[in-house]
């Protein structure tokens, strides 16, 4: 359990999500392959998800981190989303989402993007709710998840830090 800075919050483990659709002709480009921004589309929807199931609060998308596009997915094709809370903070959470494709009739399936979301919990006011719960790591792939998602963290933060000085 990651509780050493929020020892008065509940925690929980985070749950692996899973979301399916069939690409259709309307996604897809010139080439039959699927627009890069409907793959974003597909893997921020599936954060929102693992995230909204993790803190039971309504969450937006703070910033997309490290989207790794590598293999085109075909029309005709099956993809499944995987995501999963790995990182949570004050009000914050990292998600990441493995996005596989798979030829309907073959069965052959593949990683064909990897990304990660920060997401935010939001009061009713619209602001940052900062009653996330901690989030339990029960295994050795949750703890090197975990550090991913840290390292993911801190460089968001120091992003927004460097805006807010003026450095860049």
């Amino acid at each position: 359990m990651d509780n050493t800075t929020f020892p008065d919050r509940p925690a929980r483990a985070a749950n692996e999500e899973r979301m399916a659709e069939i690409i259709l002709p309307h996604q897809t480009n010139g080439y039959g392959t699927m627009f890069g921004g409907d793959v974003m589309a597909l893997m921020d929807k599936a954060a929102a998800i693992a995230a909204l199931r993790f803190c039971r609060l309504p969450v937006v998308t703070a910033s997309t981190e490290r989207i790794d596009f590598r293999t085109p997915i075909g029309q005709g094709e099956i993809v499944e989303a995987f995501s999963r809370v790995i990182y949570v903070g004050r009000s914050s959470m990292v998600v990441r989402v493995h996005l596989f494709a798979e030829h309907p009739l073959i069965g052959d399936r593949r990683l064909c993007t990897t990304g990660y979301f920060s997401m935010v919990a939001i009061n009713r006011e619209g602001g940052p709710a900062p009653v996330v719960p901690q989030l339990l790591l029960l295994d050795d792939d949750a703890h090197a998840e975990h550090a991913v998602g840290a390292e993911i963290h801190a460089a968001i933060a120091a992003r927004r830090n460097s805006r807010t000085t003026g450095r860049s």
